[in-house]
């Protein structure tokens, strides 16, 4: 059969046209890396970070995960920090579709879930405008893991009904824009992502719109990781906690957190006694 009968790929993402090679587009992976621990990884981001060439990773990947790319990958850092970042989000944009034209295997390699906080609708939109194939791979977002190291779930029969996922960074400097009314009903468990600067302020609207402030709250740093820690508090005493952190962490409230361990033995009595204390005022 002529080659103008049929297209015939080659190896390196080549295709032969009419006898002339063309390299095809390559596919850019949206995966999800889990909040740390590499034994929280799918199979299919396993499989699909075997197979990458370039490797875009945020900068709370874990080094024993990144390890499990193939040697010779390209591995990119587009680590973000509060007020620091790397690279704008544009230009990780670029970057990934950039290679994906040249024939790569991409993977774009994300804390937790990339969709959960992780700006993956951007760079999906951005491969879907210039003509990229990009295939998502979920990942364990870090309030599972989180809840499940403190043996506190986020759902519970009779105390917490629904869960909500919100982020306490807000677009400018100030306090996030969230519907507080409804974040105060009780019996409800809600997550917030990025709020360990803007603790005092959550605390306080949520207080302020009616959540009882000796509702049970959890801190939970570096979830699932060697250097975890997981401090248990109460509403009225998240600010104060959570102002001795470092590291990333989630701040979690609802009832449901009253089966929360904390991670440090004998410094559980220490913040419930101080909680307690603060939630009586």
């Amino acid at each position: 059969m002529a080659s103008s009968d049929r297209t015939n790929r080659r190896p390196g993402g080549l295709v032969l046209l009419d006898g002339a090679a063309v390299r095809a587009a390559g596919t850019v992976w949206l995966v999800g890396a889990g909040p740390g621990d590499p034994e929280l990884l799918t199979l299919k981001a396993l499989k699909a970070l075997q197979g990458a060439q370039v490797v875009v990773h945020d900068g709370l990947v874990s080094n024993e995960i990144l390890e499990l790319a193939p040697a010779g990958a390209q591995k990119i850092s587009v680590a973000k920090r509060k007020s620091r970042h790397a690279y704008a989000q544009d230009e990780i944009n670029r970057m990934l579709v950039a290679f994906a034209l040249q024939g790569l295997r991409v993977v774009r390699l994300k804390g937790g879930d990339p969709f959960i906080f992780g700006r993956g609708g951007e760079e999906l939109e951005a491969c879907r405008e210039a003509g990229v194939e990009c295939v998502i791979v979920p990942g364990v977002t870090a309030a599972l893991a989180a809840g499940a190291s403190a043996g506190a779930p986020l759902t519970h029969r009779g105390v917490a009904q629904a869960v909500t996922f919100v982020t306490g960074h807000a677009a400018k400097d100030g306090e996030p824009d969230l519907d507080w009314d409804s974040l105060a009903r009780p019996n409800q468990t809600v997550v917030i992502y990025m709020g360990v600067s803007t603790a005092a302020g959550i605390a306080r609207r949520l207080t302020q719109a009616g959540r009882n402030p000796a509702t049970p709250a959890l801190i939970v740093e570096n979830a699932s990781r060697t250097d975890e820690r997981r401090l248990v508090t109460s509403l009225a005493g998240l600010a104060e906690v959570a102002a001795t952190l470092t590291g990333p962490a989630l701040l979690i409230v609802g009832e449901a957190m009253a089966l929360a361990q904390a991670g440090e033995p004998g410094q559980t009595t220490q913040i419930e006694a101080r909680a307690a204390e603060l939630g009586g005022k």
